[in-house]
């Protein structure tokens, strides 16, 4: 054996002691093991209280139109936000295309009066004929009529 392959060997060896040295046992402070104990007993007990509680109580709908929608609705989108900027003319819900069946624009094409722009902050209710009614706080009311087949809008904002 050369020199080199010696050292190398020596060293090896010497590297090999280290590794295999087990580590002392280190005590886990009570705090590691106690808080996520706490944590999980915590969501197991929420989770059970939840599903008695639902279990028991009757499933009614919370929502009640101050007016009555002019069709049967089957559905809503609490805080939708309807695009404004260029007026009120026309929106997408997923991938479905909308038009206002009575556009409504303010000056030179823009937000109408008394309407937020760029967004007006609302509530989208789907009818069962898919056409979808815009309601706000502030009284505004838009019924869309579905684009059946439309994959874009008919014109686009700048």
């Amino acid at each position: 054996m050369t020199d080199v392959e010696t050292r190398l060997r020596n060293a090896f060896e010497a590297l090999a002691d280290t590794v295999d040295v087990e580590p002392a046992d280190v005590p886990t402070p009570r705090r590691r093991v106690l808080v996520p104990a706490l944590v999980a007993a915590a969501v197991v007990l929420m989770a059970g209280a939840i599903f008695v509680a639902s279990r028991d109580e009757p499933r009614t709908a919370t929502l009640v139109p101050a007016v009555p929608l002019p069709r049967q609705t089957h559905g809503f989108l609490p805080n939708f936000a309807l695009y404004t900027h260029c007026g009120v003319a026309e929106t997408r819900s997923g991938l479905n295309y909308f038009e206002a069946e009575t556009p409504l624009y303010g000056p030179n094409g823009g937000a109408p009066a008394g309407w937020d722009n760029p967004y007006q902050e609302g509530t989208m209710y789907f009818t069962d004929s898919g056409d979808m009614i815009f309601r706000d706080d502030q009284g505004h009311e838009v019924r869309f009529l579905v684009r059946r087949g439309a994959t874009a809008f008919k014109h686009i904002c700048k």
